[in-house]
């Protein structure tokens, strides 16, 4: 299974040469050029398979034999151990056909470790097979930093040099980047928004010199295999409720749009998903996109769901190569139009096609918090303020009482302590692994937006490598 740049214009690549790229060469994002099916039948099977084996299944037909099954089998089994749920990924029950999907159950309690924990072994594996190194390059709005990190700390062919915006992310974010004391391991603060550090981390890789220099490669959602490591929860969840016999439908929380496009991919492999709430905060591009037709970015504005502080969502680009049915030079057009501009807008078709599937909301703050409340109040969980956007947003736009909706709980509560205590005057504790938390010591630099800067910052740390 070869795969292609939405731009269409780099090489197609095997599946462990985009693990390693990340980035395309013209600037877009690899896609699959044939979608895995998924049929009744192994969708039946998965319904009582432990998580680490439904996971091997849905994502072998994505690696097209690059890494033997016994191996990956292997790597994928280690990158959920440590998980604290029995499950990995457990639903709980809200109310009646109302669920929810917790994914704060790894080591950094957040969403990301399901994708970001294999996503370092399988780069251990492909660079150890390949005798090779990389430099890791990496934006985050909060949880993707600490995720992947965690993933890659200590690996000897790897370095990570992570950025995030200065001052705009949740003490325990930031705390669980910056205070780990491993070699390889390098954090910068931006003085800017995450779409600031996102296109510092773009520009980087379009340095050719420097990519090649560094062999950079990414962790972020651009990343092909951080959306295939998502696509399997999705499969659990719906497969659990009763796939392929019942329709699902999810509620995802999302700023950069690769969770909610993750559940997308599982729908274009067969999973019978009805309906995809798009859950925002003030940052709403995407909310206004869908009920607008057109894309166009403001300023980002600090809210208490900061890794939703977001206006250029990468990752709707791979609905775009979708949409234009794989027309690369169409994805270009529209691309450059939002980078010169600040927007573009589709014709009423295709936002038909768009609309039949997705729906979004945004929430503000004080509805944020009255959203944990409320959840609190009935049922005694404490919801983050991402995860409280996501089931809010699936209970304003349910299209249909007898398709169960599903929301995602994107981070366990005490990574945002102070905003859940002031929805529910109980402030949640970090668990046993993260309780010194507050007591380790933080390293990490601040710099400028300023691409210069940060390049000669990065070749300070990393130069002489690989």
């Amino acid at each position: 299974m070869p795969y292609s740049s939405t731009r269409g214009i780099a090489p197609t690549l095997a599946f462990d040469d985009v693990l390693l790229t990340g980035l395309a060469t013209d600037g877009g994002l690899y896609q699959p050029t044939v979608w895995p099916r998924l049929s009744p039948g192994e969708l039946r099977s998965y319904r009582r398979l432990p998580y680490a084996e439904l996971a091997v299944r849905v994502m072998l037909p994505f690696l097209d034999d690059t890494i033997d099954e016994a191996d990956f089998a292997a790597l994928v089994a280690d990158a959920y151990a440590g998980f604290d749920h029995r499950a990995v990924a457990p639903l709980r029950q809200l109310a009646g056909g109302d669920w929810l999907l917790e994914l704060f159950h790894g080591p950094t309690l957040a969403f990301k470790d399901y994708a970001l924990q294999l996503l370092g072994r399988l780069f251990d594996h492909v660079l150890t097979k390949r005798g090779a190194r990389v430099t890791i390059v990496g934006a985050t709005s909060g949880d993707t930093g600490s995720a992947a990190i965690e993933a890659c700390r200590d690996r000897d062919a790897v370095e990570i040099v992570i950025l995030h915006p200065h001052n705009r992310t949740s003490a325990v974010q930031r705390r669980q980047m910056t205070t780990v004391a491993s070699a390889n391991v390098h954090n910068i603060a931006i003085e800017g928004t995450f779409d600031d550090c996102q296109d510092l981390v773009k520009a980087l890789f379009n340095d050719r010199p420097l990519r090649q220099r560094l062999n950079l490669s990414a962790v972020n959602s651009i990343n092909w295999a951080r959306i295939m490591g998502q696509i399997v929860y999705y499969v659990a969840a719906a497969t659990a409720l009763g796939a392929p016999e019942r329709d699902i439908a999810f509620a995802v929380p999302t700023g950069n749009f690769g969770n909610v496009y993750a559940a997308y991919a599982a729908r274009r492999m067969g999973l019978p998903i009805a309906q995809l709430v798009v859950g925002s905060n003030r940052n709403d591009i995407l909310t206004r996109f869908l009920a607008t037709g057109a894309m166009t970015a403001s300023e980002v504005v600090p809210t208490l769901s900061p890794s939703m502080d977001i206006q250029v969502s990468s990752n709707f680009e791979r609905l775009l190569f979708d949409l234009f049915d794989g027309d690369g030079a169409a994805v270009s057009a529209r691309m450059n139009a939002f980078r010169q501009s600040g927007g573009f807008a589709l014709d009423g078709e295709r936002m038909a096609q768009i609309r039949a599937l997705f729906d979004g909301v945004s929430l503000t703050d004080p509805e944020t918090l009255t959203a944990i409340a409320r959840v609190y109040d009935e049922t005694g969980m404490l919801l983050d303020p991402h995860s409280a956007v996501g089931v809010a947003a699936g209970r304003a736009r349910r299209r249909d009482a007898a398709i169960p909706m599903v929301s995602l709980a994107t981070a366990h509560a005490a990574k945002f302590p102070d905003a859940v205590a002031a929805a529910t005057g109980v402030r949640p504790a970090l668990p046993p692994h993260l309780a010194d938390l507050f007591e380790r010591k933080e390293v990490f630099d601040v710099l400028p937006n300023d691409f210069t800067a940060v390049k000669d910052h990065i070749l300070s740390l990393v130069g002489t490598t690989p």
